[in-house]
């Protein structure tokens, strides 16, 4: 077995050097145009560093803690604009053409009915 290295590896010089993301890319996330069955979106993924508030997944509902990396959608094809942006969970968003629209009840309705 041969020991672990605790230092990085020096950079090789015929090799290029890896970008690295500045300081309003980190904030920003990656963004990219996606194709879906309604329409076209703009997509920016959040790092989990730059998520700094709490959002609701309109996905499942659920609460988007701070520090949880996660996707902002909105509509590009002239349905709507950066103010119809909507926070969701990197999963939800995935998986949301094969969700259902979920049913809002306040705690006191019945569940069946």
């Amino acid at each position: 077995m041969s020991p672990r290295r605790n230092h990085p590896r020096r950079r090789n010089p015929d090799q290029p050097e890896q970008p690295r993301l500045a300081g309003e890319g980190v904030r920003r996330g990656i963004e990219g145009v996606q194709q879906w069955q309604d329409g076209e979106w703009m997509v920016r993924s959040i790092f989990g560093g730059a998520a700094a508030k709490t959002y609701r997944c309109p996905g499942c509902v659920q609460e988007i803690r701070p520090g949880v990396a996660h996707v902002v959608a909105w509509p590009i094809d002239g349905r709507g604009d950066e103010s119809d942006r909507r926070h969701w969970h990197t999963g939800c968003w995935k998986a949301r053409d094969r969700r259902i629209p979920g049913v809002e009840r306040s705690r006191n309705a019945p569940r069946y009915g």
